[in-house]
């Protein structure tokens, strides 16, 4: 007796635990916990819905599991060679067959409607409070801000930061509770950018221009990272979602405009003039000294 109670109270501890690690996953939205068995917290409202679909697809699957279950359990019951040893020769039944052929038709027009009213509101973008373009590269993201100064940065992992292999040196920053389109290509390979908190997952493809959407709830910083395989450090090329107040956004983005200032073209080509006057110069000098000599 002393034994059973000693491993209830194992059990029931361990269960504990168990619990307390699932209310620690939720503690920190925007990225993955230890031993988190859930979806990431939700901080959209695509993600909202996506949730809800989640839940509401498991209590249907648990209802259907349970049914097919309870019969089964009635036919080895009822129904072997002891408890029936002269089986029944029906070979049709019109109810049953109207039942079984209605039920799960119902069933999947049930899950047809939320589902493609969810994916209407995945595609269809709403007025964009600001458009950024991600582009995809081996192996970080390039952010670019046309509507903001068209300035552009890359965002590469930095080793340093927490949580492990998910921190960034340069984060994407938009402001909270706003419509973010999002632009996605690939300057190589196939890429994919991936947010879970906020329910988007889109390809960035090389010579095509997809997008999608969000609208974060919550300011925090939230994680993601590539899911298309991209070559050898596919695994190092995460994602940061920096979401903050109205005021923040716009003094970042001003700071932004100095620290991610793009030089025109034109700046680019008189410097290479500039360059080349100086190696013409230097070589006529040197071309002089040799024949004074």
């Amino acid at each position: 007796m002393t034994r059973l109670t000693a491993r209830g109270f194992t059990i029931a501890a361990a269960l504990a635990a168990f619990g307390a690690m699932g209310g620690m996953a939720l503690a920190e939205p925007g990225q993955p916990a230890p031993w988190e068995f859930t979806l990431q917290q939700s901080a959209s409202p695509v993600m909202d819905n996506i949730v809800w679909f989640h839940n509401f697809l498991l209590y249907i699957i648990t209802a259907i599991v349970l049914f097919v279950l309870a019969l089964l359990i009635i036919v080895m019951v009822r129904f072997n060679a002891k408890a029936n040893p002269t089986p029944s020769r029906t070979t049709h039944h019109t109810l049953l067959e109207v039942v079984w052929t209605v039920v799960p038709v119902l069933i999947l027009v049930a899950i047809a409607v939320p589902s493609f009213r969810l994916l209407f509101m995945q595609l269809e973008t709403p007025k964009a409070d600001l458009t950024i373009k991600a582009t995809g590269k081996q192996w970080f993201w390039s952010y670019a801000y046309p509507d903001h100064g068209k300035f552009e940065f890359d965002s590469l992992l930095d080793s340093g930061k927490q949580p492990r292999l998910l921190g960034v040196d340069n984060e994407m920053v938009v402001p909270v509770n706003k419509v973010v389109r999002v632009q996605t290509t690939g300057a190589d390979v196939i890429h994919s950018f991936a947010v879970p908190s906020f329910g988007i997952k889109i390809d960035a493809i090389p010579g095509r221009l997809n997008e999608t959407w969000f609208k974060a709830t919550r300011e925090g910083t939230y994680h993601g990272q590539c899911s298309e395989l991209c070559g050898r450090d596919h695994a190092f090329m995460p994602i940061a979602v920096r979401v903050v107040s109205d005021q923040e956004f716009a003094v970042w983005v001003e700071e932004a405009k100095k620290k991610f200032a793009v030089a025109p073209a034109n700046a680019y080509a008189a410097k290479a003039e500039v360059t080349k006057a100086e190696v013409t110069k230097a070589e006529v000098t040197k071309a002089e000294a040799t024949k004074a000599e």
